[in-house]
């Protein structure tokens, strides 16, 4: 599925990836905020907007000085000058690992085969199959792994995927998936398995740190009542930069190429759904060959996908 995609939606939907990322860490960050007609500028003298800034400044500085780590850096500064404004309460550095019990086997599996439910669950699968194939597409695209439309070993993205989404929820988390934030560590110079192994095992060492973990990354809620993320939210602005630089590779000479690719770039922030965005490139690329007269440029997987996408959106959507 992955190698049959064209490479100018492959790069749409890297770009738009990117953008989405971008995205989120601007609402998150507060800079931008729900206004207006739909966004608007968010309030720049509040505190936690002005440490965001300052986060993004520095991780900016640091990339143009070739620091190595400077997301990470970014981030631990980030946090001592959030503590040094009182945005940040100091919440100690080692505590007790949170215990599991509360949601550790707590599935309804039976509750789950009940008629009427079966919609619901082929919808999830859908997008969830569609989500990850976005993300190994952006991610592979990001890292210089794609190599002549086709990215090696993605079989074994799938499964992965599959099997930390089932062990996931044997635990009780939400749903462990493929996520477009490892472009993060693509940028910090991760190009092979034993960066995930070591990624899986400072996780792991995580849980001993849970306080510290918890003041970098738990939001902060402000006195609108919105939370906001001043500390990670310009780490996702930076990744969503670095994402950028693969719309260059679509063809945009060529409309049936270049209009798909544009509509997942656009489609996928703006739906704030890979899988959604993912279908509007799809199902344009499908049409825009068909009434062309160029047919035989699609591949039974474009076909089948983007008649799949239609199908869902008609009869599917609710």
């Amino acid at each position: 599925m992955i190698d049959s995609v064209p490479e100018s939606l492959q790069c749409g939907i890297a770009g738009g990836i990117g953008l989405f990322i971008a995205f989120i860490g601007f609402i998150q960050s507060g800079i931008v905020q729900k206004g207006g007609v739909i966004l608007t500028i968010g309030n720049l003298l509040q505190k936690e907007v002005i440490l965001s800034i300052i986060g993004l400044l520095i991780m900016g500085t640091l990339m143009s000085l070739n620091v190595k780590g400077n997301i990470l850096i970014g981030m631990l500064l980030s946090s001592l000058i959030g503590i040094s404004m009182g945005v940040i309460k100091y919440q100690g550095i080692i505590g007790k690992i949170p215990s599991i019990s509360p949601t550790f086997m707590k599935l309804d599996i039976i509750g789950a085969l009940k008629e009427g439910l079966f919609t619901v669950i082929f919808v999830f699968l859908f997008m969830d199959i569609f989500d990850t194939v976005g993300t190994a597409i952006g991610v592979g695209q990001a890292g210089g792994f794609i190599k002549d439309g086709k990215l090696p070993r993605a079989e074994r993205i799938l499964l992965s995927d599959a099997i930390g989404t089932v062990i996931g929820a044997i635990l009780g988390t939400s749903t462990v998936t493929s996520y477009i934030e490892s472009s993060a560590g693509i940028s910090a110079g991760g190009r092979t398995g034993f960066a995930s192994i070591i990624t899986a095992i400072l996780f792991l060492i995580s849980l001993f740190f849970y306080p510290f973990i918890k003041m970098i990354g738990t939001g902060i809620e402000t006195q609108t009542g919105i939370t906001l993320y001043p500390v990670t939210s310009p780490a996702l602005i930076i990744v969503g930069f670095l994402m950028m630089k693969v719309i260059l590779k679509i063809k945009w000479e060529d409309p049936t190429e270049s209009i798909p690719a544009f509509l997942s770039f656009i489609g996928i922030p703006f739906t704030y759904n890979i899988g959604e965005g993912m279908a509007l490139g799809f199902i344009s690329y499908f049409f825009l060959k068909l009434l062309t007269g160029r047919i035989r440029e699609l591949n039974p997987v474009i076909i089948i996908v983007a008649l799949s996408f239609i199908f869902r959106f008609i009869f599917l959507k609710s």
